[in-house]
């Protein structure tokens, strides 16, 4: 099972990258290491050309991470979805109707077993695992929540998309472009 038909969903992280997603022929994008003020120009390039763009609210700058932050972005820039490690900025996307993709770090078991409780409690539409090479949590994650997975962070190599995509994962993120073009449509 893929998100959308996408194996991948393409990271972007600067303008060059975002040229690339929209010369891609891939619908969904994830917006990752940007400023605020970049962020409504990228929106409407990619509305521009009938892409969709996740913001990944807590990795831009000029903001912060919080319900407010989410209500502007839903009301104001309109994204297809919120990434967040945060329950407030989960909650407001699925309250505004976009997708919700909680951001799980596998530091260490008790880190892991307090995402579990946040994520029992907000429910989100998908959880992005870091690092996604870890193909055993992956699979974990996704029986133990019943909800679809995303794998990112330390995706190198056509193998480790394979073996994330393998273990359950509907998706891996990447910035990897050469990964990009190894499995676009």
């Amino acid at each position: 099972m893929t998100f959308q038909n996408q194996t991948i969903l393409p990271a972007v992280k600067n303008g060059k990258t975002l040229e690339r997603f929209l010369q891609s022929n891939y619908e969904y994008g994830v917006i990752l290491d940007s400023q605020l003020s970049q962020i409504p120009n990228y929106i409407k390039a990619a509305n521009k050309e009938k892409k969709k763009l996740f913001v990944h609210v807590d990795l831009i700058q000029g903001i912060k991470n919080d319900e407010h932050a989410a209500e502007f972005l839903c009301q104001t820039l309109k994204p297809a979805g919120l990434v967040s490690t945060r329950a407030a900025v989960i909650a407001k996307a699925k309250q505004r109707g976009i997708y919700a993709i909680q951001r799980l770090f596998l530091l260490d078991s008790n880190a892991v077993e307090k995402s579990y409780q946040v994520i029992e409690k907000v429910q989100p539409d998908f959880i992005e695992v870091l690092p996604g090479v870890v193909p055993h949590m992956i699979r974990e994650v996704k029986e133990k929540t019943g909800i679809p997975v995303f794998a990112g962070g330390l995706i190198r190599s056509v193998e480790d998309v394979d073996r994330a995509i393998e273990a359950g994962a509907t998706a891996v993120t990447t910035s990897k472009q050469d990964l990009w073009e190894h499995y676009s449509k």
